[in-house]
Formats: structure tokens, C-alpha cells, sequence
């Protein structure tokens, strides 16, 4: 693959090879993140585990406690008194059967997170076919299934991002902005690591944290020393 001038220059900064201290590793992707946006920069953390395993799975959420740097559009599926606690909480859209053919047939996506009380997944679960594989449906673990809306709309504004294994075993994760400080992109990964080090499954045998790389929007990623994380 033909990379561009930039991130040839950006390689040169490191050497792709070795593995870094994290905060070394942040400093370097916040070198390297050159594009004329503000990139985000992400983690991507190979597990030793095997999600096709139900036990072995490894998903759930975590508030970074600087945010992620995006506007996040929540969309919650409720009804009745909850209608008007989602919205006072900040949710973006809020309403229940008549979204159904707006995203079905419309294919009206304008959100980014799908929260939804228990008693609207009987509608929700309608809409499988099209949120499962954009990563949209609404799910327990992830505390997006609730009837404690406020609580999931406000995390959610906050800089609550949820992870989960990629049919290869990797969790992809944003950690925040080329634009953060080194400090707050440390505080935010930290939190990120230390939430999928918890979730480890008590079936996982052997090195759990497999690899891990930080990446900016366009950067060439940059190797952490996973042993120094667990």
C-alpha cells in the first residue's frame, strides 16, 4: 500500500519495531498525528482470548474521563414518562415505533449510540438486522439497556465509549484527540486499559493482553509495552 509524504515523515519518529512506555507511546502518536484535522487517536488492544467462545467474551463500557473530543447524537427508544426524562437528560432524538420505517426504509442513521428502556426492545429487537452490524443495538452490558435514561444519556454526553472483541479478538477504542494534552490522552487510556484488564474472563488462559498499539486518524501505530500494563 502507498502511504503519503506525511506519514512516511511521521515514521521516521520511531522505531516501528520496538515497544514503548505508554506515556512515551501517547507522545509519539501526538507527534505523528500531522493531518490538517483534528485526529483521533486509537487503541487497539489484541486479546488472548477467543470470542467465539460465549464465555471468553470480552465487551462492556467505560466513562474516559476526558471525554472522547466528538459530539456523541444519542438516540433513545422510550415512551411515556421516560419521553421526557431522556430529553431533559440531553438526548439528541428520543420516540418509539414511528422511528422504525424512518430507519428501516429512510435509512435515517443521524446518531451515534442507541439507548433504550427494556420495555421498547420489543421494538428495538425489529431493528436488528439493520443496528447489529453498524454496532448500534442497545445492550445490558454496555448500560444501554436501562431504565435509569438520565444516567445513560448524561454518561453517554460524558465520554462513555463502549468495547468489544472484532471477530479477530481486537477491541478498537478511541482514547481521545490529537488536540488533548499528553496527560489527558494517558488518563483516558488508562481508564480504557484498566476497564478491559477488570473485564478479563475467568476462562482465558495464558497472556491476556496480547498486543497493544496506539494510532492517530492517519498515523503509522506505535507499539506499547503491554507487560508493564497488566
Amino acid at each position: 500500500m502507498k502511504r503519503g509524504k506525511k506519514y512516511n515523515e511521521a515514521v521516521k519518529l520511531f522505531d516501528k519495531s520496538a515497544q514503548y512506555e505508554a506515556a512515551e507511546a501517547i507522545s509519539l502518536v501526538k507527534k505523528s498525528a500531522v493531518a490538517k484535522f483534528d485526529e483521533t487517536i486509537e487503541a487497539h488492544i489484541r486479546l488472548g482470548v477467543d470470542g467465539r467462545h460465549a464465555d471468553q467474551q470480552v465487551r462492556g463500557a467505560v466513562v474516559l474521563p476526558h471525554g472522547t473530543g466528538k459530539e456523541v447524537r444519542v438516540l433513545v427508544f422510550a415512551k411515556g414518562d421516560k419521553v421526557a426524562e431522556a430529553e431533559a437528560a440531553g438526548a439528541d432524538f428520543v420516540g418509539g415505533d414511528e422511528l422504525i420505517p424512518r430507519i428501516q426504509n429512510d435509512g435515517w442513521f443521524d446518531f451515534d449510540v442507541v439507548v433504550a428502556t427494556p420495555d421498547m426492545m420489543g421494538v428495538v429487537g425489529r431493528l436488528g438486522r439493520v443496528l447489529g452490524p453498524k454496532g448500534l443495538m442497545p445492550n445490558p452490558k454496555a448500560g444501554t439497556v436501562t431504565m435509569d435514561v438520565t444516567k445513560a444519556v448524561k454518561d453517554i454526553k460524558a465520554g462513555k465509549i463502549e468495547y468489544r472483541l472484532d471477530k479477530t479478538n481486537i477491541i478498537h477504542c478511541p482514547v481521545g484527540k490529537a488536540s488533548f494534552t499528553e496527560e489527558q490522552l494517558a488518563d483516558n487510556f488508562q481508564t480504557l486499559m484498566g476497564a478491559i484488564i477488570k473485564a478479563k474472563p475467568a476462562s482465558a488462559k495464558g497472556t491476556y493482553l496480547k498486543s497493544v498499539t496506539l494510532a492517530s486518524t492517519m498515523g503509522p501505530g506505535v507499539k506499547v509495552n503491554a507487560a508493564k500494563l497488566s
